[in-house]
Parts: structure tokens; C-alpha cells; sequence
């Protein structure tokens, strides 16, 4: 297990670190998650710990959400996956995998970091966003008893346009999935959502643009076949066995011009299908809708975010950190 000393300085500056865990390599070379711990000033060991992992195209810049969970007497780490952020190498497909399990190996060695440093009965509560609430679903669906909650920020549980869109679109890209399956498909990405959230857009954050550029990375089409056989299997239903939190906007924007309304609303997956699914998810799940919040709750303005975070606060009183 990592020592200590191993941990070294993160890009976020103090108060953070960063550590290197070494995954088996794949047809790219060699492959490596990174884990980020926030430690403030007075940091001491917990028996509560969350573990945040971020959306597509994405990376952990959230230090807001660090000191929430701080707040709330909790260590908190972040992940960054194999090919994302921190953990993206030279020579590497951004993002790119063909199977959604193999985040596994990812998660599980961010849980062996966390329970080393806070003793094996630590009680984890897992945070996706986006892609990562999908990853994060799935995860605890095929692994019981690992944690204590799950906490979902606008989590990708189906492809825009509902199981129909899916269902239509699943022979073609199977089929080239299957011959080329790095091949990348049109780029849809405008750079609204984008301008919703850059500073130099209007929006209130200064993301690296290395680790998440405009427009994103391109979408490959053995990574979205990846994405719908994960959509596919939260239709079919899973049973995690923990309570969740669910949260989404109030609505959806998307159009093909920019809009004003993209800066109070989710202009990049349609909300009313991500409550629809969330119920499946689970026997015990809480849907929160949050007015004028855009796709990443935690990059919403400032009053919207003082709401997700108070929501959060509340259903962690009734429902977190049991188990």
C-alpha cells in the first residue's frame, strides 16, 4: 500500500495531494488512475469518506464539493480514471474504454487507498457525475456490501431521446464498434455547455483546458457502445443496495443555437428521462430536482449551488452512511 511520501502535490494547490495507482496496462501501454485526497489544515482520520468521480470529457477541479463533504465530518477523495485528467498519458485515447467494467479496477483501487488511510470499517459513500453516475450505478450494482450510499449528480442513466433512441441506434453502431472501434463519430458538441461554465464564457470557473477541452473529446464508437450496454442494463433494472440520492435540474435546454436559458437549465441530457430511470436504480431512491441548475449541479451559480449542497445535507441526516 502506498506510504506517506508517496502522495505528492496536486495542481489544485494546497490542501490537496495526489497519488498515482498503476492499473494493468492495455493495448495503449501502460495505464494509471490518480487518486486526489483533499487535506486541509487540521486534516485528522475518519470513519466517513466520500469518493467523487467525474463526468465525460471531465477531470476533479471541484474543491467546493471537497469542502462541502469536509463540512460534513467526511474525508474526501476524488478519482480521476484511466485516461482522463491527471491519469491521461501520452499516445492515449482520451476517455477510451470498450467496457464499462473495467472501471472496476479503477474503483477499487481508490477504495484500498481510502481504507488504508481510515481503517477497513470506513464507511464510503460513492458521488458520480454524468458518466461517472453511470459508472458509479453500475459499480455498485455488481458490488454489495462495498459501500454506504450513492450520491448521483445528473448521472447519464440513458441516452437522450429515451430506450427508443437506443434501441434504434444499437445495430449500427455494434457493427462499427465491432471493425473500428476507435473510430471517432460527428462531433456534436458546440461548446454550449461549455460557455455555461468557463469563465471567459459568462460562466464562473477556469477549468484546465488540456484535461477538459471545447468541444470535447470526440466520442469513439466502441466507447458509446460501452455507454448504451450501460444504459441498457439500468432499463433492465439493477439492485443496488443502498439508498441513493438522485439529482437533477428542472429542465432541459437543448436546442441547436445557443440559448441564455443553457445558464439555468441541463443542456446536455434530457432530465425528465434521467428521473424516469432512476428508480430503477434501486429499492431505496431519492429523486431532488434543482431549479436553475445546470448539468454539473456543483458548476451552477452560486444561490443554485448553496441549494444542491443543502439538499445533499439533508439527505445524508436521513439516509447517508448507513450500512
Amino acid at each position: 500500500m502506498p506510504q506517506r511520501d508517496d502522495w505528492q502535490p496536486d495542481v489544485l494547490g494546497e490542501g490537496f495531494e495526489q497519488l498515482t495507482l498503476s492499473l494493468p496496462p492495455d493495448d495503449e501501454g501502460e495505464v494509471v488512475a490518480t487518486i486526489v485526497a483533499a487535506r486541509p489544515s487540521g486534516f485528522v482520520h475518519s470513519a466517513r469518506a466520500v469518493l467523487y468521480m467525474h463526468g465525460w470529457s471531465d477531470y476533479f477541479f471541484h474543491t467546493e464539493t471537497a469542502a462541502f463533504w469536509h463540512a460534513q465530518g467526511a474525508a474526501f477523495y476524488a478519482l480521476d480514471l484511466r485516461k482522463y485528467g491527471r491519469s491521461l498519458r501520452p499516445g492515449q485515447t482520451p476517455g477510451y474504454v470498450d467496457a464499462l467494467a473495467i472501471y472496476a479496477a479503477d474503483i477499487n483501487a481508490a477504495l484500498e487507498v481510502i481504507r488504508s488511510e481510515h481503517g477497513p470499517h470506513v464507511s464510503v459513500m460513492l458521488m458520480g457525475h454524468s458518466t461517472g453516475g453511470l459508472v458509479a450505478s453500475l459499480w455498485a450494482h455488481y458490488n454489495p456490501g462495498k459501500i454506504s450510499g450513492l450520491v448521483l449528480n445528473s448521472p447519464w442513466l440513458e441516452l437522450q431521446g429515451s430506450s427508443v433512441v437506443r434501441t434504434l441506434s444499437t445495430p449500427a453502431l455494434q457493427q462499427l464498434a465491432r471493425f473500428q472501434p476507435k473510430t471517432p463519430l460527428p462531433n456534436l458538441d458546440a461548446g454550449f455547455y461549455a460557455r455555461t461554465i468557463n469563465k471567459d464564457m459568462g460562466g464562473e470557473w477556469e477549468p484546465n483546458i488540456t484535461w477538459r477541452p471545447n468541444p470535447a473529446f470526440p466520442v469513439r464508437a466502441g466507447w458509446l457502445r460501452a455507454i448504451t450496454a450501460g444504459h441498457a442494463k439500468v432499463a433492465r433494472g439493477l439492485t443496488i443496495d443502498v439508498p441513493i440520492l438522485m439529482l437533477a435540474s428542472t429542465k432541459t435546454t437543448i436546442l441547436p443555437r445557443w440559448s441564455e436559458d443553457m445558464r439555468t437549465s441541463d443542456s446536455v441530457l434530457d432530465v425528465e428521462v434521467l428521473a424516469r430511470r432512476a428508480p430503477q436504480l434501486g429499492a431505496n431512491v431519492t429523486i431532488n430536482r434543482i431549479k436553475d441548475g445546470i448539468h454539473d449541479l456543483a458548476l451552477s451559480r452560486a444561490d443554485v449551488r448553496a441549494h444542491y449542497y443543502e439538499r445533499i445535507r439533508q439527505w445524508t441526516i436521513g439516509y447517508g452512511w448507513s450500512g
